[in-house]
């Protein structure tokens, strides 16, 4: 599965307490299983509404606020930013800023899935019942494939020279227009290229920021950012606080959310 899950990840919390956090845009989908006893809340609109069993996370394009309290165990799939097209029947971009129930999207085999990962201990076995279930939906989706692989190359093109190289010219570069390569674009990462762009710099300003002992110049022009003003009116936009805040207020569930 290296080719379309990016990583695996569990988290697990006894906390008898309720804290709340913020997650920050990704670029990439991911799929979780709650195989514990906690509650699990994400905000939309004014209130908080308990997350279903098994989430499916959309793109999140703005800071999301969460709640988590009790023993929770997380499964977590983080795919590729394009590779979620390969398992879903839908446009993923019906699904971005959005939790929404997996069973939803793929019908009862996923509750079954659910119910073999909480009678099964051992992590390594829960990720090849994973493994498992996403080989059988990659043959349902054998079709659209190719568009996928070609999305999934122009993501990592894009991933690679950041602004420097623009949509118009890589669509001329394979003979299609523009229109229809955000198309597309949109239609399997669940994000416009622009949006992609700006969101992969935003992460790597995050990881620069992990690192701590940089100056915010540094990391904004480092991240691709016109100057510091840049930098700090963009981290706002999709973390809704200032770069320099950000250390002060990080937690555990946004470090595995927000990757």
């Amino acid at each position: 599965m290296k080719p379309y899950i990016k990583e695996f990840y569990l988290y697990e919390s006894k906390s008898d307490l309720m804290f709340d956090d913020i997650v920050f845009p990704s670029g990439q989908m991911e799929v979780i299983f709650n195989l514990g006893e906690g509650i699990w809340k994400a905000r939309r609109g004014d209130f908080y509404h308990t997350t279903p069993p098994i989430e499916c996370w959309g793109q999140i394009t703005k800071p999301l606020a969460i709640q988590s309290g009790g023993a929770n165990t997380m499964l977590g799939i983080r795919f590729y930013s394009h590779s979620a097209a390969y398992f879903f029947d839908e446009n993923v971009a019906t699904l971005t800023d959005a939790i929404t129930d997996a069973s939803d999207l793929f019908g009862p085999s996923i509750r079954t899935l659910h119910a073999r990962l909480l009678e099964t201990a051992e992590l390594s076995s829960r990720i090849a019942l994973v493994e498992e279930y996403l080989l059988g939906r990659l043959a349902i989706s054998e079709k659209k494939h190719d568009k996928i692989r070609f999305i999934g190359e122009i993501a990592n093109r894009l991933q690679s020279n950041g602004s420097h190289e623009k949509i118009i010219s890589i669509s001329n570069h394979n003979r299609i227009s523009a229109r229809y390569l955000n198309q597309l674009f949109s239609q399997y990462t669940g994000l416009p290229p622009k949006l992609f762009l700006k969101i992969n710099r935003f992460q790597h300003s995050l990881n620069l920021l992990h690192k701590n002992g940089q100056r915010l110049t540094s990391i904004a022009y480092e991240s691709g950012y016109f100057d510091q003003s840049h930098f700090i009116k963009e981290f706002k936009l999709f973390t809704g606080i200032t770069p320099g805040s950000f250390a002060t207020q990080i937690l555990p569930i946004n470090q595995m959310l927000s990757k």
